[in-house]
């Protein structure tokens, strides 16, 4: 059936939606029931994701405020324990280089200086020292300047990742060492002087203590120190060892005068110089050790030795000043003690080098541990916190989309059919609050109490309502019928034409007013009052429908197949017919008819009403 045509009136458009002013016009339009969209973001607070402003999720919120302070500590406990293992590597690092490079480095010097003294004394005079001597003396300068490399071009410091200065000024040393072999064949044959074998050794011994002064440069101020102090006082024994081999090879010679005299001179001042600048900042038990040395016989004797060759007139006298057996036994007590001071120094400060032995183990492991309990502990706290905290906002925001999109929608679908729900029974009241989350909890099952008090409060007034309808309705039901019992008799008794057709008219009337009073209970949810138990013929419910019609005289209904309607449908479908059948006559031009027709289809029977609207 074609779509009816409306009246003028109904054909009047609505006016147009006014403007939306106030809050609703930033709030946007409200809400519909029901879950929303899947590209539409939830609640405010619950949409996942970023927004431009940071994170939008509670979980994501709160793990944000809660790592703040975690990685902090962390960060803090990395940084300590990356400073005290910086220390504690720089400190083993000194223990490695003095381990594999300062003390073969000091034995070598040792061995030297032996050669050396050695050497001069056979430049100035071949038959004071033997071959065998010089070659035991150089094969023990070899064998530990040997100690000293790892390849033919790396050296021990190389594989020791050492500064690159270390590296180099032991590299200096070694090849200079080294290169002495062609000064001792020199020597042997009696083909070098005693100023160049001098010149010689001692250039190569002032290049070991080069490495000295190199390796004072990986250590602390304290360390440093302690270093500096240690290589002045190498470096005062290196002078006394130079004060001896001059003078021996000034007795070989026969005079101590001119350059012999000269560096002899310059070795004692240098000694003296630097035992007076380096033994005060001795550390405390070496410096007793050095204090029970310097006021002994020997180093009284040593002292007064120098100053009397000092005193005497260059040449033979200054030679023959000290006699060589108390010159030798000064010199060997106190090159002894010295060296002792030195070990004993250098033992020193390699123990104060030690991580362990200078405390820095001990109190740096508690703090880093107890650092890595403490960031563990607050992690694990901040965990659990951050979760509890999580779980209830996400429970109470899932409590609240499940109010709004499952329990209000259904409990206005059921009083919307007329059911009946128990407001306690669909909110019950929850235990005491006992925090803030606990207090929206409660606050909303108060709301979502109000809701269903509100809804069957209007169910209840939506059903009395219809109950008044419905209750007019049948009254107005009982009197039509009644009416129509009453036409009935008068048409029956009546034999004037114009007066039968008056009584039909009206009868039809008080049809229509039955049809109306029937719409008014099935809007009002209740049954219509007219009900067969038996099955009526299409034909009888199709003319039944047409006498409920203003216009019956208009419509035609043609020819039906046999067929019959259950008795609990009749009602329905003849008030659904008549709707039908008058809408396609008031909407066609009043000169037209209406037909109905029917016929048998694959899943039932087909009514169709034709107008020509």
């Amino acid at each position: 059936m074609r779509t009816p045509r409306r009246t003028p009136t109904a054909r009047t458009e609505a006016p147009p939606r006014p403007p939306v002013r106030g809050r609703r016009a930033h709030a946007g339009p409200p809400a519909e029931e029901g879950p929303p969209h899947a590209s539409e973001p939830g609640p405010a607070g619950v949409a996942s994701g970023r927004g431009p402003n940071g994170p939008r999720t509670v979980r994501a919120k709160v793990i944000c405020l809660l790592m703040v302070p975690v990685v902090s500590l962390l960060a803090l406990w990395g940084y300590a324990t990356v400073t005290t293992a910086q220390d504690v590597s720089r400190l083993r690092q000194v223990q490695r280089a003095d381990a594999a490079v300062r003390t073969p480095v000091a034995a070598a010097v040792t061995a030297l200086q032996a050669e050396r003294a050695a050497a001069v004394r056979r430049a100035s005079d071949t038959a004071s020292v033997g071959d065998t001597e010089l070659t035991r003396l150089a094969r023990s300068t070899e064998r530990a300047v040997a100690a000293l490399r790892l390849g033919e071009d790396r050296t021990v410091a190389d594989g020791q990742a050492l500064p690159r200065a270390v590296a180099d000024r032991l590299d200096t040393f070694v090849t200079a060492a080294e290169r002495l072999r062609p000064l001792r064949a020199a020597v042997r044959e009696g083909r070098a002087g005693w100023a160049q074998t001098y010149d010689r050794y001692t250039g190569t011994i002032a290049a070991a203590f080069g490495v000295g002064g190199a390796l004072t440069g990986i250590q602390d101020a304290e360390l440093g120190s302690d270093a500096r102090v240690l290589l002045e006082f190498a470096r005062a024994e290196e002078a006394l060892a130079q004060e001896d081999t001059i003078l021996a090879a000034a007795r070989l010679h026969g005079s101590l005068a001119g350059e012999r005299l000269r560096l002899f001179t310059g070795a004692v001042e240098l000694r003296r110089t630097l035992t007076a600048t380096a033994t005060p900042d001795l550390p405390r038990a070496v410096g007793t050790t050095w204090g029970a040395l310097a006021d002994g016989r020997s180093y009284a004797v040593l002292y007064t030795a120098e100053d009397k060759i000092l005193a005497a007139e260059p040449g033979v006298r200054a030679a023959e000043a000290v006699p060589e057996s108390t010159w030798d036994g000064a010199y060997a007590r106190v090159r002894e003690d010295m060296r002792t001071v030195g070990r004993q120094a250098g033992t020193s400060v390699a123990d104060r080098a030690d991580p362990v032995e200078r405390g820095l183990i001990g109190p740096a492991g508690a703090a880093v541990l107890f650092g890595l309990l403490a960031a563990a502990a607050s992690l694990v706290i901040s965990v659990r916190i951050g979760r509890g905290l999580v779980v209830e906002l996400v429970g109470l925001r899932d409590d609240a989309l499940d109010i709004a999109h499952r329990k209000l929608p259904e409990a206005m679908r059921t009083l919307r059919s007329g059911g009946e729900i128990d407001i306690h029974a669909e909110a019950p009241p929850g235990p005491p609050a006992q925090d803030e989350t606990g207090q929206v909890a409660e606050a909303l099952g108060t709301v979502h109490r109000a809701a269903l008090r509100a809804a069957v409060e209007r169910a209840e007034l939506a059903g009395g309502i219809s109950g008044v309808f419905v209750s007019l309705a049948r009254r107005s039901q009982v009197l039509v019928h009644r009416q129509l019992n009453l036409l009935d008799g008068m048409e029956r008794r009546s034999e004037d034409p114009g007066e039968l057709s008056d009584l039909f008219r009206l009868d039809h009337l008080t049809t229509r007013m039955r049809r109306h009073a029937e719409s008014l209970i099935i809007l009002s949810g209740a049954a219509p009052g007219r009900a067969w138990r038996k099955p009526v013929p299409l034909t009888d419910v199709v003319r039944a429908a047409v006498s409920e019609v203003e216009d019956y005289a208009r419509v035609e209904v043609r020819q039906l197949a046999e067929t019959s309607v259950a008795g609990a449908a009749v009602a329905d479908l003849t008030h659904l017919l008549a709707e039908i059948i008058e809408n396609a006559a008031q909407f066609s031009p009043p000169h037209t008819r209406v037909r109905v027709s029917g016929e048998p289809v694959g899943n039932g029977y087909a009514v169709e009403v034709e107008d020509r609207g």
